[in-house]
């Protein structure tokens, strides 16, 4: 049974395995690619750099941004509410005995709306932490909500343009290594914010 979870969780994890779904749902439009940015944030295993980089070579730069944006939109609410509204109330007892968890979430819920934004932009964050943190604590729902879909547009601006070069390094290999080299920079920026930040 446990050898079954494993492979059931190896088999879901894998980007092979949802490009695979993709292919089966592919005359539904853009439900599919917006399904796979969707799930990409309910399991964190996958690589949102590698399905944004496939939705943009498969629908083009404005369309494959304008379906991740939205599937990471809607997968980021879904986590942020489910543990708002579902996993909070459950927990609030055990909240309240944990003086430590308690001051964690003060914390979290006292944080402004520009550190939110650049925490919530940058692509190498944990963004299932960030939406759990959030749903926990006392965070203004409207306020998180409208401040994370602001900063996923700006992050799926960046990776479609990532996907975008990975496209047209076949005609210029330029276009990747500028592209490498502003991911590189990302991936520093995100670990120097969720650094600071205690993340």
């Amino acid at each position: 049974m446990i050898e079954l979870l494993k492979q059931w969780a190896a088999l879901l994890t894998s980007v092979e395995f949802w490009i695979g779904v993709l292919e089966v749902f592919k005359d539904f439009g853009p439900v599919a690619p917006i399904l796979l940015t969707c799930v990409e944030s309910l399991i964190p295993a996958l690589p949102l750099v590698v399905i944004v980089t496939f939705n943009v070579t498969a629908h083009g730069a404005v369309l494959g941004f304008l379906y991740s944006w939205i599937g990471t939109s809607i997968g980021c609410t879904i986590v942020f509410l489910f543990f708002r509204r579902i996993v909070k109330k459950y927990l609030q007892n055990w909240i309240s005995r944990k003086p430590t968890f308690i001051k964690a979430l003060r914390w979290v819920g006292s944080i402004n709306g520009k550190a939110l934004f650049v925490i919530a932009m940058m692509p190498f964050t944990p963004s299932v932490f960030v939406n759990l943190a959030f749903g926990l604590s006392d965070y203004d729902e409207l306020k998180f909500l409208k401040v994370l879909i602001s900063a996923k547009s700006i992050m799926m601006i960046l990776l479609a343009f990532f996907g975008n070069s990975v496209a047209s390094a076949l005609n210029d290999p330029m276009y990747l290594i500028l592209a490498g080299g502003i991911l590189l920079i990302l991936w520093w920026a995100s670990k120097k914010v969720s650094e600071h930040n205690g993340l």
